[in-house]
């Protein structure tokens, strides 16, 4: 149930074309309903603008139906992620329309045009951190926002990245996604003005310890503006990339900000 949907409901009441008591039944589905085995948060959309996520990962494809069938009521554009072929088609058996993103493990439920804004960039340092790159980036564009994918420029060929730095200096954000040693984060980081978004990935060998060297890496990254999600968290990586470039986009559209007297006044560099 969005603002849309609720707007349209109260506009029912006001003209008359609905009763109080069947506007009533309808509020009873907030903030939540009820499946027994899932309570699909109905409210989310009016507190945070975005349907609730499926994480699909550990359902049943009976559980994950369900689901689904309960929120394309009301909603479009929803995401299931870590979504495997075999759940897409059993989604496709009660939503209809829909959309599988195969290597980002992403289906887009009831998927409708939206504008895209501003620029985020969506960096892998190798081909094998491209999945996790790609559940970054197909998060990102679903939730309305313009996505430059620069990938496999891993540290061992830096010369790749800095090839790559225009497209870079545009970001209003940057998702970094690395594996191995993780020290990609930190050098872009080192690079750009925009805040980094460092994503470790599971990729690499026995030291590795299944990202955890990533991991520490980047949180231990002497590059300022470098925040890190989970291990193999491309999704998160995504949503906080998207929450960064509304705002940045948000401030370029509303203007320069003017500084108090005495200081240097500054221009926004936000893309939009």
């Amino acid at each position: 149930m969005d603002i849309k949907y609720l707007r349209n409901l109260l506009e029912q009441v006001q003209s008359g074309r609905m009763d109080l008591e069947a506007a009533m039944d309808e509020l009873k589905k907030l903030p939540f309903q009820d499946l027994g085995y899932a309570k699909i948060d109905n409210h989310r959309p009016i507190r945070k603008g975005v349907p609730e996520v499926i994480f699909c990962q550990g359902k049943s494809i009976e559980q994950i139906q369900g689901i689904v069938k309960a929120m394309s009521q009301n909603h479009s554009n929803i995401l299931a992620t870590r979504a495997s072929r075999e759940v897409f088609e059993g989604v496709q058996k009660v939503a209809g329309q829909c959309q599988y993103h195969e290597k980002a493990r992403i289906v887009v439920i009831r998927p409708q045009v939206v504008e895209k804004v501003g620029n985020i960039a969506v960096v892998s340092a190798g081909t094998s951190d491209i999945p996790v790159a790609e559940e970054a980036a197909v998060t990102a564009e679903a939730l309305g926002n313009r996505v430059t994918r620069i990938y496999d420029v891993g540290v061992a060929g830096i010369h790749r990245l800095l090839d790559a730095r225009e497209d870079l200096f545009q970001a209003n954000v940057a998702v970094v996604v690395a594996g191995m040693e993780g020290a990609l984060a930190s050098v872009v980081g080192g690079l750009v003005a925009c805040p980094v978004i460092g994503v470790p990935t599971s990729v690499g060998y026995g030291a590795s310890f299944g990202g955890i060297a990533a991991l520490l890496t980047m949180l231990n990254s002497c590059a300022s503006g470098v925040s890190v999600v989970n291990i193999d968290n491309g999704f998160g990586a995504g949503y906080q990339a998207n929450l960064i470039n509304k705002i940045a986009v948000g401030k370029a559209r509303k203007g320069p900000v003017e500084e108090p007297v005495g200081r240097k006044r500054k221009l926004s560099l936000a893309k939009v």
